[in-house]
């Protein structure tokens, strides 16, 4: 049995907070631009994300489900900041939603944007067989 996880096509910025800025380092994405690089910043960590899966396998040979993370994209930075699960959209176990939440806290969007980005990103865990 093969056990994998696919990115569903939620990622959704909820909102982007627009700012007047000068500098000229920063990129003002349009809001598809913005999803789809904050989507590929998260690909990036796609075989942690496996392991999480992998990992909660170890204790659960039934664990499967949906882990929807929220989180904020900082302006000027591009850090993934505070993100968190969300408990109306998750149905997997909770130690995998929190260990993807350690695997993408951090990660940074380069260049950063000129705007703040609030985004929610789905991940779809399931048995294959």
């Amino acid at each position: 049995m093969k056990n994998t996880f696919q990115t569903m096509k939620t990622l959704a910025l909820l909102g982007l907070a627009v700012t007047a800025t000068t500098a000229c380092q920063y990129h003002a994405r349009s809001a598809e631009k913005y999803r789809d690089a904050t989507q590929e910043l998260l690909l990036t960590r796609q075989s942690e994300i496996q392991g999480c899966y992998d990992s909660v396998l170890q204790q659960d040979k039934s664990a499967q489900g949906l882990v929807k993370i929220n989180f904020t994209v900082q302006k000027d930075t591009g850090t993934i900041v505070d993100p968190a699960v969300d408990p109306n959209g998750t149905t997997a176990p909770p130690a995998l939603g929190d260990c993807i939440v350690n695997s993408i806290q951090g990660l940074a969007l380069t260049p950063p944007d000129a705007r703040d980005g609030l985004a929610s990103f789905t991940y779809e865990f399931k048995q294959q067989g």
